[in-house]
């Protein structure tokens, strides 16, 4: 593969922020769906979703060159493979927050200080601003669906007992363990999460308990607590504090499994090295290589067992 000429380096990242803040636009204006049953004219499209025609055209253009969608003919555009993503839930509320407020924050980053952006801009923290934002917060518990069946296939690779009770620390609407329960149907599960999670208890059934509280202060008792994409929000001080909450409720053989990722040293590209800057401006949260991982954990009162590709095994000390 050759290398992308050093002006094609620099251009791509400039034009990064008007690349992010279209997408939110268009995944706002559910343009995949109205594609859903092939090629129309943007006329059409704009006609439906109610923009301006000569606008749209253009963003439509633009990101039919990166790939998502495709201009058939003058005017007239279809979905591609990655365009449909944004169909139904996930990627489309995904995108419409790097779009949206997430969007806004990041425009505010700087390198004086290592505090996040976010309350600069919005007058409080990301979490209370969800808090009095429900639509928001609704978007922001689906778009963290995406990916779902991935996470899901990594914890169904690992040896289960087969009786344990499993609890998710910061579980959201419970959609992972309700999928782990249907592999391993000896398992039981508690979500644990804040009361004003976006949830529907009938989907949780009868082996799934959710349980509402604060991770600052105690979660329930059981045999192994899944941290799915939860400690990446937090600095290492508030991270260890949540492992030790864990680790106070857990018995001494308990495991823990965390979902998040182990930044990749070198060059190569690297989604987590990106969205690690997000994280510094909503609420300065990171990702971690394997050497500060294993720096919180044992501020956490845990121990690796093994690192795999976005899962990290690790057991009470």
């Amino acid at each position: 593969m050759s290398e992308r000429p050093p002006d094609a380096v620099v251009w791509d990242l400039c034009r990064g922020a008007l690349a992010t803040r279209v997408l939110g636009i268009v995944a706002d204006l559910r343009v995949a769906d109205v594609l859903a049953d092939g090629p129309r004219p943007v006329v059409e499209i704009a006609a439906e979703v109610g923009a301006d025609g000569g606008a749209l055209h253009r963003f439509l253009r633009a990101l039919a060159s990166d790939g998502l969608f495709a201009e058939e003919e003058d005017g007239v555009f279809r979905n591609t493979a990655a365009s449909e993503l944004l169909c139904g839930e996930g990627w489309v509320d995904f995108a419409h927050l790097c779009g949206g407020v997430w969007h806004r924050a990041a425009g505010e980053l700087d390198a004086t200080a290592g505090d996040p952006s976010f309350p600069r801009v919005f007058g409080t923290d990301f979490w209370t601003w969800l808090l009095a934002h429900p639509d928001e917060r609704a978007a922001f518990d689906r778009a963290m669906l995406q990916g779902l069946e991935t996470r899901v296939a990594r914890l169904a690779t690992l040896a289960w007992r087969g009786d344990e009770t499993v609890v998710d620390v910061g579980g959201g609407n419970g959609s992972l363990l309700v999928e782990l329960l249907r592999l391993q149907p000896g398992l039981r599960g508690i979500v644990f999460d804040l009361p004003e999670t976006n949830r529907d208890d009938v989907v949780l059934g009868d082996r799934i308990e959710f349980v509402a509280g604060d991770v600052f202060e105690s979660v329930p008792r059981g045999d192994v607590y899944i941290l799915g994409t939860v400690l990446h929000d937090w600095d290492d001080e508030r991270a260890a504090a949540i492992l030790r909450t864990i680790r106070t409720a857990a018995p001494t053989d308990a495991r823990l499994l965390v979902l998040d990722a182990v930044v990749r040293p070198g060059n190569d590209p690297d989604a987590a090295k990106w969205l690690d800057l997000l994280l510094l401006a909503l609420f300065a949260g990171r990702e971690r290589n394997e050497k500060q991982w294993r720096t919180l954990l044992a501020a956490g009162r845990f121990e690796p067992v093994r690192f795999h590709d976005r899962l990290i095994e690790a057991r009470c000390r």
